[in-house]
């Protein structure tokens, strides 16, 4: 209903004539009545007016002339725009999703103010937060090599893995928490993953927003073309974007395809989803003797600190292609995850 036809409805309200009855026994009633009656009916009515006449009230120290209840009722959706944004808070607010695609705050009253919050509209998500880019580990932040080499000494061990951690590897870390809000999606078991992370994070880990392994992984049934003992799976964003795991710290939809960004050096993983949404760095092998990609002026985070100042990520990634090239139909594996997409989905293979 717009603000006329709000009002419009009050002043038909207002306006609304008694039943005929009603009147006719009103005006037989003050045909009989003497002088001295018909004045005091008078005063009453008199008063009865009065009383419809909203008076002045005072909001916060300041005279506020009261309107009549629609245009008030508006007036308080105008007000409780910018007063939600200091009286609003967690601790007594309820929010209620209603078609228009505001929020409903439904808080208590606040006593010393005397406003109560209405509707008000919801500030996109994307211009609170920073965008979310998702790391990789193996390939990444770090080499995982098993069987351990015997020719090199790696950084450490974690179940029988050697893992070489990559140069500039928390100075890196440091730059993407400062860019963006950062989550890791690793395709190793948790058991792994949660290991390798305490080494190369540190108390950094505390600032992720998620940690996914594996088990958040889409699996295919089949086995990589790199390695026939590596289950091939997919990471698949909208698993993020669609809430999947409520724990996640954000609402459903406030992160999408404009403000994501995964960072994966397989690009097969990225299969599923929508396109220019990640990127593929070459992947690091512990015997890069002057790998400095992750160091300041780095190729990468020379053009992580371009992203993370562009308004699409989309667009960005397409204007801007990094690392791998994405697969597509011209790849020459392209048959292969046809196959592995078909057989996950019952779909024809000629397609």
């Amino acid at each position: 209903m717009t603000k006329g036809e709000v009002q419009v409805t009050a002043f038909e309200a207002n306006s609304t004539l008694q039943p005929p009855i009603v009147r006719s026994l009103e005006l037989n009633a003050e045909n009989t009545k003497n002088p001295e009656q018909l004045t005091m009916v008078r005063k009453k009515e008199t008063r009865r007016r009065n009383r419809r006449k909203k008076p002045m009230v005072v909001r916060n120290n300041t005279s506020v002339q009261e309107l009549p209840e629609a245009e008030e009722l508006i007036s308080d959706v105008h007000l409780s725009i910018i007063s939600n944004l200091s009286l609003c808070n967690g601790r007594n607010s309820k929010e209620v999703a209603i078609p228009s695609g505001t929020v409903k705050t439904l808080n208590k009253v606040n006593g010393d103010s005397g406003i109560s919050n209405a509707t008000f509209p919801r500030l996109p998500f994307r211009r609170l937060r920073k965008k979310l880019l998702i790391l990789d580990i193996n390939g990444l932040l770090a080499d995982i090599v098993s069987p351990p080499p015997k020719e090199h000494k790696a950084d450490t061990k974690i179940a029988r893995r050697a893992v070489f951690r990559r140069p500039a590897c928390r100075d890196f870390l440091k730059f993407c928490f400062e860019r963006f809000e950062v989550g890791i999606w690793s395709s190793r078991s948790e058991r792994i993953a949660t290991r390798v992370i305490d080494y190369l994070m540190g108390d950094m880990k505390h600032k992720l927003l998620f940690c996914w392994d594996l088990s958040q992984c889409t699996a295919t049934g089949f086995r990589t073309l790199e390695n026939r003992h590596k289950t091939l799976v997919f990471k698949e964003l909208r698993r993020l974007w669609e809430k999947h795991d409520p724990d996640l710290p954000w609402e459903k939809g406030e992160y999408n395809e404009s403000n994501t960004l995964l960072l994966d050096d397989s690009p097969y993983k990225s299969l599923l989803n929508p396109a220019y949404t990640a990127v593929f760095p070459h992947p690091y092998k512990f015997g890069d003797g002057g790998d400095n990609s992750l160091g300041a002026g780095g190729d990468l985070r020379v053009y992580l600190e371009e992203l993370s100042a562009a308004e699409d990520v989309q667009k960005f990634v397409e204007k801007n292609p990094f690392g791998q090239r994405p697969i597509t139909e011209n790849s020459a594996s392209w048959d292969f995850y046809l196959e592995v997409i078909s057989a996950m989905y019952s779909l024809p293979s000629s397609i």
